[in-house]
């Protein structure tokens, strides 16, 4: 089944089991599940659901601001990072974009709606190819030489599905090279909480074609809530401010963020977790004979030799990963596969011994 991963209800339909007896690796999202915290929070804030959210977010926007460095009027809230995506390329319509392939399908999906919805716009949306031989690497001096004519260019740090992070010198030279040539370089860093020396989001303030996305709901298992937040220079904050729906941050979400940013414990144990089980996963692979991509985030990019789609034949049993052959640049021999708890990552290295 194609599309985005983590569609558990769907499965859950199809192969007529409930959604708890599901295994999603599909989805890479923190196998520690939502923090205590936030499970505590979200209580507390149950009996003013009869309130409208706060309409700017203050004191989430002011907790962020916090910790990330940043000025609290540089930051925008949004229902999930997705929606800031598609808030940016509706506010700045762009008309030559610049996107690595493979990567995250809606940034060319939210500029061709933005352009669509305008009627006016000719869009021309140019494809940087990753490879495989360099484990799907960005060449940066290839990137800033194919980013020259464009208004707009994104980057995913670490990329989707590739896991691979551009180290935050590169990103921030691919940046000032946006600015020299007027482009707008949209900065994807979903996943950099699973490695944050790398983020590039302090200098927002230094490079005013810099927007920084982040979302919440990987690091911290907020999926069902939906929540991001983006850095934006506040000359170009006000431009994309006018384009924006109120009231798309819900209370829970909300209180749900100030709580997961103060959880500094829920972090340690994040990472120590990781460590044990991605070095886990990596032998299984090995063993198994899978190339697997290294990777930086709590995700493998996996390539199979197998006569057949083993995403299909995991789906089978419950287990789902996600099938990359609508990613561009991949075909039905890759999968992504999330890093789980031990339990789970023993059942998956089993089930594909089985096949």
């Amino acid at each position: 089944m194609l599309g985005h991963g983590g569609n558990v209800y769907e499965a859950s339909r199809e192969l007529g089991i409930p959604v708890d007896h599901i295994t999603d690796f599909s989805a890479s999202i923190n196998p520690l599940g939502t923090p205590m915290s936030v499970v505590k929070a979200l209580q507390l804030r149950l009996g003013q659901l009869r309130h409208y959210p706060d309409i700017s977010s203050a004191q989430l926007a002011e907790e962020i601001s916090k910790s990330v460095g940043v000025g609290r009027d540089m930051i925008i809230c949004g229902n999930g990072s997705t929606e800031l995506i598609y808030l940016v390329a509706r506010a700045l319509l762009p008309k030559r974009v610049l996107i690595t392939a493979p990567s995250f399908s809606e940034y060319e999906n939210a500029v061709n709606i933005s352009c669509g919805l305008t009627r006016r716009r000719k869009l021309r949306v140019s494809h940087f190819s990753l490879h495989e031989k360099n484990d799907f690497r960005l060449d940066v001096d290839a990137f800033i030489e194919a980013m020259k004519g464009c208004d707009m260019a994104f980057i995913c740090n670490p990329n989707n599905p590739t896991g691979c992070a551009v180290r935050r010198a590169d990103v921030l030279r691919i940046a000032r090279e946006a600015e020299i040539n007027g482009c707008c370089l949209v900065v994807d860093e979903a996943f950099i909480d699973f490695i944050p020396k790398e983020s590039v989001i302090k200098k927002v303030p230094e490079h005013p074609s810099l927007i920084v996305i982040r979302s919440m709901t990987k690091f911290y298992a907020l999926s069902g809530l939906r929540l991001g937040y983006a850095a934006v220079n506040p000359q170009l904050l006000e431009i994309i401010n006018r384009h924006k729906e109120p009231w798309t941050v819900n209370s829970l979400a909300q209180a749900a963020g100030v709580a997961a940013l103060q959880d500094r414990e829920y972090g340690n144990m994040t990472f120590k977790l990781l460590a044990k089980e991605k070095a886990f996963l990596e032998n299984g692979f090995r063993r198994l004979g899978m190339r697997c991509i290294p990777s930086q985030a709590n995700f493998y990019l996996i390539k199979t030799d197998a006569p057949y789609n083993i995403s299909l034949k995991l789906r089978k049993n419950g287990i789902l990963v996600r099938d990359c052959s609508n990613f561009i640049g991949l075909d039905s021999s890759y999968m992504r596969v999330a890093v789980r708890t031990r339990s789970e990552n023993s059942k998956l290295l089993k089930e594909l011994a089985s096949l």
